[in-house]
């Protein structure tokens, strides 16, 4: 009988690729992570991992494996969700994950409410871009986290979780002057940390104009971004929820850019009654900031 909790481990080096990488996010030692997958592979019967130097790459065999894996926890998932349903009152942890402008616009009402409908439901908030929300969801460090997605940075499909549409926001182009985004191959540019969703879809963006934008500061609060721009030391592309009080003097361009945020949780989830609240909440809070 193959071990589920090896199995999360082989899931789980297939997405961060490295051994090292998986036993910091699962909080193993690099030694305890060889053993375990070592003894999947003698349970298994077959060649699961091939290694080349200090690397180890998935044979054919340990990828099907792991799409049988996903399968297998959405159903652990599933399995949970209907006898946590069996309660009568909703108890324990929920984990939520969230990026900062979504906290004070979207996050702070549904807690709100969770809060008052189910107040013996734990709750704990993580502040987190979200690129970083689908390991931490896997991991289950999180149970419920909003996602994003740009016009320019598509997000990537992942078989361990399922997705539902959240919210969509105009980009806007912040300066002090009113003009396309086109006409700011010359400016300065203020982005977020390189690697964030903010970076990219910058990034991104002023390629599709015909430039590559040159990047003076970086910063990944919007108040911060804003209040740059008010000081005249740079332009920015900023989502509808980052404006945050902007100085009279900044002039807000809508651009054609789009950002769309996903409610995100494992795959068999969705049912789970905490799940189910949170997602009941947020989609309130969304609908109660519409005019």
């Amino acid at each position: 009988m193959l071990d589920v909790r090896k199995l999360r481990l082989l899931r789980e080096l297939a997405h961060r690729g490295t051994i090292a990488a998986v036993a910091e996010a699962l909080a193993y030692t690099p030694s305890a992570v060889s053993q375990q997958l070592a003894s999947l592979e003698r349970e298994a019967g077959v060649p699961l991992l091939e290694r080349t130097g200090r690397r180890v790459v998935l044979t054919p065999a340990a990828l099907t494996l792991v799409e049988h894996t996903e399968t297998i926890l959405a159903v652990l998932e599933q399995a949970k969700a209907d006898l946590d349903g069996a309660r009568a009152e909703l108890t324990g942890t929920l984990r939520i994950g969230v990026f900062p402008s979504a906290v004070r616009t979207i996050l702070s009402p549904a807690l709100v409410a969770l809060s008052h409908d189910h107040p013996r439901l734990e709750l704990t908030v993580t502040e987190l871009d979200p690129a970083t929300v689908p390991a931490a969801l896997r991991a289950a460090t999180l149970d419920v986290a909003l996602v994003q997605e740009y016009d320019y940075v598509p997000a990537e499909p992942d078989p361990a979780l399922d997705t539902e549409p959240l919210l969509e926001e105009t980009v806007y182009l912040a300066a002090l002057t009113g003009g396309p985004l086109e006409a700011r191959r010359d400016a300065s540019w203020i982005v977020g940390t390189p690697g964030t969703l903010c970076h990219t879809m910058t990034v991104r963006a002023c390629q599709a104009a015909g430039f590559t934008p040159r990047v003076r500061h970086h910063a990944d609060d919007f108040g911060a971004v804003l209040a740059l721009v008010a000081a005249g030391q740079g332009v920015a592309l900023i989502p509808e929820l980052g404006m945050i009080a902007p100085s009279p003097n900044v002039v807000l361009t809508a651009l054609p850019t789009r950002r769309r945020t996903h409610l995100a949780y494992r795959r068999g989830a969705a049912a789970h009654p905490a799940v189910s609240a949170a997602r009941s909440a947020l989609h309130t809070s969304v609908l109660g900031r519409k005019p």
